[in-house]
């Protein structure tokens, strides 16, 4: 069965960017640790500055997806606060990597969606699917045993 070129773009894309995740984060671990790299903000800087200006050139030149307006003050507001708290868990994350090994930063990470999930439920009182919290006993169970 030949997989549709729709198929295969996508893998592409996920491949990508599954590669360019593992390299910035040996890149930026080898910086921090080996390398005596002392600014962590500052290379959050950088990749803050790098995913803006290429996220504006695929957007503009490239078309990848249409140009959108902010639409109202809150929708702004609500942007930027999503963008400072991005911009906190990434600083966060470079920080930790000059102290942790990176399998125990990543181990950390994993249990991100169990985070999510009770927090939106303090947040709004909205209740996932029984399903979606019991998937996550296994991924927070294996990193308690991980981190053990």
């Amino acid at each position: 069965m030949a997989l549709s070129k729709n198929a295969i773009f996508i893998s592409s894309l996920v491949i990508l960017w599954y590669s360019s995740n593992i390299g910035v984060l040996l890149l930026n671990k080898f910086l921090l640790s080996n390398y005596g790299f002392r600014f962590p903000i500052f290379l959050t800087m950088c990749h803050m500055s790098a995913c803006a200006i290429l996220s504006y050139l695929s957007i503009v030149f490239f078309k990848v997806v249409p140009l959108q307006t902010l639409k109202s003050r809150p929708q702004l507001l609500k942007i930027a606060t999503l963008s400072l708290v991005f911009c906190a868990s990434v600083v966060g994350g470079n920080v930790s990597l000059r102290y942790l090994a990176v399998s125990f930063n990543q181990a950390v990470g994993a249990t991100t969606p169990f985070f999510t999930a009770l927090f939106a439920y303090l947040a709004t009182f909205k209740r996932e699917a029984w399903l979606t919290y019991a998937a996550l006993v296994p991924v927070v169970t294996g990193v308690v045993i991980a981190s053990g």
